[in-house]
Parts: C-alpha cells; structure tokens; sequence
C-alpha cells in the first residue's frame, strides 16, 4: 500500500476525477460506480447498496470495538452565480474549484486515504470506510440504509469541512410550517380580515422568542422564519398567510419538545414535518476526544447538520475545508487542506484506543 505521500497525491487526483462527475443527491450511481472502480483498483474488497460503499480495514473481529469513518458523496445544485465551470476541478496548483469540493469530496478522499494507509494492518479495532448518499437531502437511500448492514458500531467519525476541529456536537433541525387564518374581502371595502396583519404578532414572536435552555456548547436554540406566502391579487384581502420555521436545536430539548414550546408562545397553526433530526455530541471523556486534545485539536459545537442526526451512536464531525464555502458559488479547497486531513487522521487513529 502506499505511504501518506503518495496517497495525498492519488486522492488529489482523485477528488478532481470526482468532481468532473455531477452528484447532485439522489443521482449519486455514476460518481459511486467512479469510487468503487477506483478502491477496487487497490485491491480492497468493496460492498455496495444502491450508491452506498463501504469497506473492512480487516476481517470484521466481533470482540474488538468497531470505528466508521463516514462522507458523503452526494452535492448540492450548482447555483447560478458560478463564474468557473461548477464540474471543471479547476485548479491553480494550490486550490481545486469545483462542486463538492470543500463539501463534501475533500473529506470523502482524505477518509478513504487514511483508510487506505490503515488496510491490511493490526488495529485494537474494526475499522470501517462508508461513502454514502442523500446526505444534502436527509434521504432514507443514504447512511439510514446502509447501518442496518453493518456491525454494530461504536464511534462515527463523520467527515465535513470544519477546518479539522473537531466537533463533539451539532445542532438538530426541525422544519415547522405555520398559517395564520384570516377572512376574505375586497380591498377597496373595510372587510374582512387580513391575514397578514394578523400574522405581525407570531412575526415579531419568532424575532423575539428565546428558550430558557441554552447549551454551554452549542448556544441557544435557533428559530428563524425564512418563507412566508399571502395573498392572490392586488384587490382580495388575504385569508390566510403560511409560513416556514427553521429550527436548530441543542441537546436541552428534543425536538418534539421544542416544538412544544413554539405551540405555548407563537398563536397559530403549526406543523412539524419531522421530529428525527435531533441534536447530537459525545462525552469530553470519550477516548476519541482525548486524542484529540492531546494533538492540540479544538473542539467545538457545530451550527450545521450533517449525517450524524441519523446515527444512534456516538459520533464526531471533522474534516479538511471551511462549512462557509459550503453551497456556495465558486466552491474550492486548497491542496494542503487535503494533506493536512489525511494526516491528522491517521494521527488520531494511531494509537487510539477505545
């Protein structure tokens, strides 16, 4: 197997190759055909469901605790204000602009490198290497589908671009939608009621509502309403205004508890879409952590959902790149980013012992 060097260099070629194949989710077969193909070539036997990969460092030993390692493969839609070619893995020697490069493909090639050093070698642990789906959408054909084929799992270290800090917890998400009843009238009387007028209050509710329970590592609770839809024409006086909630959550309240609490202080109708994407973190005191710390890592709460609200496990997140550059225009990430992953990596599997 190849040293780290040589594998920084095969994946950066092979974060470019992938970019050059569009992955928007839920049309993730080519770019995971590409991934397969390419571990294959390295003689590592690989498993497949649907888009969904995975690998044993060494055969599965049922007495030893079990680590996956975790990215996805799937992008986002390339928005319209692109000025590079969004599939074209530009790059200037230093940096690689393309979609899916900061998020989530330079984490998908730094995990399988690290893996790939680790192959074959005698680990106090099972180690496993996934490339999932349906990551950007919350997909059930993604890493849902594919943990009830595997062992049990004891860690998930999920990679996404936090700079390589670690983040020992995120945010949950709930997705509320909202109306606000009103009565049809012409405008040109002084009837009816008008919904969006009636809606001002659960507006500035929203603005100014607080939770009691903040988390010393993830903050307060987030609420933001970022749809609203009213009316139909210039003259009807609207009868009914809809809105969307976007909520992050901590681990102080589930989300079916958070949605209580929006019940008690906004008047309106609401809905919650799904109460599944919980909050998610892991112990200061876990092994992982410690390792962590010891390689002078900075540990941190993390805003952004990621796979880890679908896994019932203790899980971490980091990776090379910046969340900040994530789903936006002219998406990059710099070659030593890469680099840097591979090797902090494979310098928090060393010796790591859980």
């Amino acid at each position: 197997m190849m040293c780290i060097d040589e594998l920084y260099y095969w994946a950066v070629d092979l974060l470019k190759e992938m970019i050059r194949i569009p992955s928007l989710s839920r049309n993730e077969n080519e770019v995971a055909d590409f991934v397969e193909a390419k571990i294959k070539s390295l003689g590592i036997p690989v498993n497949r469901s649907g888009n969904n990969l995975w690998a044993f460092a060494n055969p599965y030993d049922p007495a030893k605790k079990t680590i996956l390692f975790n990215s996805h493969l799937d992008t986002v839609k390339p928005s319209a204000s692109w000025t590079k070619d969004p599939f074209g893995a530009e790059t200037d020697g230093e940096t690689i602009w393309g979609l899916g490069s900061n998020d989530a493909g330079a984490s998908v090639v730094a995990q399988l490198a690290c893996f790939c050093h680790y192959f074959g070698k005698e680990l106090p642990y099972n180690l496993i290497y996934s490339a999932t789906a349906e990551e950007e959408v919350s997909g059930e054909e993604g890493i849902a589908s594919l943990l009830p084929l595997l062992p049990p799992i004891d860690l998930g270290i999920v990679g996404e671009p936090t700079q390589m800090r670690l983040a020992i917890a995120e945010k949950g998400l709930m997705v509320v939608d909202g109306i606000v009843r009103g009565k049809s009238g012409h405008a040109a009387r002084n009837e009816g009621v008008n919904a969006i007028y009636e809606a001002l209050p659960v507006i500035m509710g929203v603005k100014d509502l607080r939770f009691p329970k903040e988390s010393e590592i993830l903050g307060p609770v987030k609420v933001t309403m970022t749809v609203i839809n009213a009316g139909s024409q210039h003259n009807v006086i609207p009868d009914q205004l809809t809105f969307t909630l976007d909520v992050r959550t901590n681990e102080c309240y589930s989300n079916e508890e958070a949605f209580e609490f929006l019940c008690e202080h906004l008047p309106c109708e609401m809905k919650a879409r799904s109460y599944r994407l919980n909050s998610s973190g892991i112990s200061m005191d876990h092994p992982f952590v410690q390792r962590a710390k010891l390689l002078g890592l900075d540990c941190f709460g993390s805003p952004t959902l990621s796979d880890q609200s679908r896994m019932n496990f203790e899980t971490v997140k980091i990776g090379p790149g910046d969340s900040a550059r994530s789903h936006t225009a002219d998406e990059y990430i710099r070659l030593e980013e890469i680099r840097e992953g591979i090797e902090i990596y494979a310098k928090l599997l060393k010796e790591l012992i859980l």
